[in-house]
């Protein structure tokens, strides 16, 4: 092991690179990296600690970043959640493994523990149909930008996609929709694995009106309508993510409503129709079963029901 000389925040853009081409993750999940190391060099930088090198950082640092973690606020004054603290401290766990793969002195990873996160707050937030219809019919289809965000939400809820594969999808990918009444699209998704997607005829729809605008010849399919520097003029999951939060007052439902809370409520729409686990799975792209599992709640929920109604246990 050798003493770096170089402070660990000048470490950062070499290990960003590492998570791109050695970890190989995802440009969103670097993306997101890239915002955790930022409140970090914030937090150094505010303990003058800035030109700290990567065997200067101790315990008693890392029990004073979790403090200021967890006394950080958000833009609207909440305290970011106990998912997102641990969340910062999974990236410097990673960034701490990435200087004991460069035979870089530094504090273990090992010395990092993950705040508990009680499961009662782990709740699976949905949105019955009634409230997604209200959520379909809140844009103004008479305008350009209320149409593409009304394809935007059938897309979301037909699909159950990510908003990461949301924004990433290209108008090439739609060539042979014309002739169609509803359709399917292959896409890369998460991790780097391919999975086919596919589109109600409500869903495929409301994507040929957003398509009839001719003027749009950017390679993206959702687009934005303001005048930006960026040539693609690709609509960001941001600027979707504060689109929906002006929907959602609009149409009336529950505020914490996101464009993950669509694909949640697709999923759970599925699971109420009696479609199988592994189905969703597939439709959701996890790699793994036990993630799909948490929808089971539903399943759960409806036995329940069963058993009150018609147990004769319940008549006595």
């Amino acid at each position: 092991m050798e003493i770096s000389e170089k402070p660990l925040t000048a470490h950062i853009d070499e290990f960003l690179q590492y998570i791109e081409i050695e970890r190989g993750l995802s440009q969103s999940t670097q993306v997101n990296y890239r915002r955790s190391l930022y409140h970090l060099k914030q937090w150094l930088c505010s303990q003058n600690k800035e030109h700290a090198k990567p065997h200067e950082l101790t315990t008693e640092d890392i029990w004073q970043y979790r403090l200021y973690l967890s006394r950080k606020q958000d833009r609207v004054g909440n305290t970011v959640s106990k998912k997102t603290q641990n969340y910062h401290l999974i990236v410097l766990r990673c960034l701490l493994d990435y200087f004991t793969l460069r035979d870089i002195t530094a504090i273990s990873s090992r010395k990092i523990m993950l705040s508990k996160i009680n499961d009662d707050k782990q709740i699976l937030k949905f949105l019955d149909t009634s409230q997604i219809k209200l959520l379909l019919e809140t844009p103004d289809i008479s305008r350009s930008k209320g149409l593409r965000d009304r394809a935007i939400f059938e897309t979301l809820f037909s699909t159950g996609l990510r908003i990461s594969e949301l924004v990433a999808l290209n108008r090439t990918q739609f060539n042979g929709i014309w002739d169609q009444n509803d359709f399917k699209v292959s896409i890369i998704g998460k991790g780097n694995y391919p999975r086919m997607v596919f589109f109600s005829e409500r869903a495929t729809y409301w994507i040929k009106e957003y398509l009839k605008d001719d003027s749009n010849t950017y390679e993206a399919l959702f687009v934005s309508y303001k005048d930006s520097t960026n040539k693609e003029n690709r609509l960001t999951a941001r600027s979707i993510e504060r689109l929906m939060k002006i929907y959602v007052l609009k149409a009336g439902i529950p505020t914490f409503a996101s464009p993950h809370t669509i694909r949640h409520s697709m999923a759970t729409n599925l699971m109420e129709q009696g479609v199988d686990l592994r189905s969703i799975q597939e439709f959701l792209g996890h790699r793994s079963i036990v993630t799909t599992q948490i929808y089971t709640h539903v399943t759960n929920k409806r036995l329940h029901d069963i058993h009150k109604k018609f147990h004769d246990g319940n008549n006595f």
